[in-house]
């Protein structure tokens, strides 16, 4: 029998990223939380027989298997701690929270209620992420000393109607927490806990942060150079992994956000269409094109179903999701002063 779960919120990540991954690896969409009419019937067109429900109160009581946060920032913690409150396992849209402080509190209470929570790291399951953890099992590059890794884009004019470039930090807005999370994710995943060397953090069109720097020093010995910026007019390589025996370059990100934006899905959690980056080793002038591992989101949920049905481990530690939110509590705090 499939799980219920219920959605709170229906934009961006709600319909575009869980929905479609939801369906694709079984689960029921039973109830879908939102207050905007269009994308109430958007969740109507997607799942006629799903019920949209105005409040989260009315959605955490569905008798759901699992919940999935994927509101705005401002209301993650509110809209988990429901859950949480009645029991249910919450997945939450990263940032799990706006703060570290934020993220404990909605930590604690699932601790407290003893009751599974994650958060949606989904770029470790992108083709460049699973990409990276195979070249760094062979040791084709020697001893790693360097990553360099982006979310570069060049939009010069602000979106007034997107919370995420207009709200301030307080309110959940800001690239530090919409993109600059996956980047530090993926980078602790591959090459285990950092702390901050530096950090800047700037607005540069007079709305919420939209250009940062951070650099990480992690316990394996690895440097960590994270860019997340609109104003980038010739964006670097999604990847660069330095070693002392070559380096892995990756320059783009693989097509799963733009298939799933079509509308496409991961059927039965496969996809049926390629989802690889082409990645390269290159030795000074030589370059050498490798093997790609293809990108696959739908592994997330499938680890979820894993941990409900048989106490599986869930796919992102809450340790995980703390370290996240505590560094970059740490780079606001630096790098708004630089």
């Amino acid at each position: 029998m499939a799980l219920k779960v219920g959605i709170a919120g229906y934009g961006l990540a709600g319909r575009y990223f869980h929905a479609p991954l939801l369906k694709g690896c079984g689960f029921e969409v039973t109830g879908v939380h939102t207050t905007n009419k269009e994308r109430s019937a958007h969740a109507l067109l997607d799942f006629p027989n799903t019920k949209v429900l105005s409040s989260i109160s009315e959605l955490v009581e569905l008798n759901l298997d699992l919940l999935v946060v994927a509101s705005a920032n401002l209301v993650h913690a509110e809209h988990a701690i429901a859950g949480i409150n009645k029991g249910i396992p919450v997945v939450i849209d990263k940032p799990m929270g706006r703060t570290a402080a934020e993220v404990q509190q909605i930590i604690s209470a699932a601790q407290s209620k003893n009751v599974a929570v994650t958060t949606f790291f989904n770029r470790r399951w992108d083709s460049d992420a699973l990409t990276i953890k195979k070249v760094l099992e062979s040791k084709v590059l020697g001893e790693v000393h360097r990553l360099d890794s982006r979310f570069e884009r060049f939009r010069p004019e602000l979106n007034l109607d997107s919370w995420r470039e207009s709200m301030s930090a307080e309110q959940g807005g800001g690239q530090l927490l919409d993109l600059q999370p996956h980047l530090i994710s993926t980078a602790i995943d591959w090459f285990g806990p950092a702390s901050l060397v530096t950090a800047s953090v700037r607005s540069l069109r007079s709305g919420a942060d939209d250009d940062s720097v951070l650099v990480f020093h992690h316990k394996s010995g690895v440097n960590s150079y994270l860019s997340a910026s609109a104003l980038v007019g010739a964006p670097g390589p999604r990847i660069r992994i330095l070693g002392t025996k070559g380096a892995l370059v990756i320059n783009d990100l693989d097509p799963q956000e733009a298939l799933l934006r079509d509308g496409k899905y991961p059927k039965n959690g496969t996809w049926e269409l390629p989802t690889t980056s082409e990645a390269f080793i290159h030795r000074g002038d030589e370059i050498e094109k490798i093997e790609s591992v293809p990108g696959n989101y739908g592994h997330f949920y499938k680890q979820v179903e894993q941990a409900i049905v048989n106490g599986a481990p869930w796919p992102v530690s809450t340790s995980d999701a703390l370290l996240v939110s505590q560094l970059i509590d740490q780079a606001r705090e630096i790098g708004e002063r630089v």
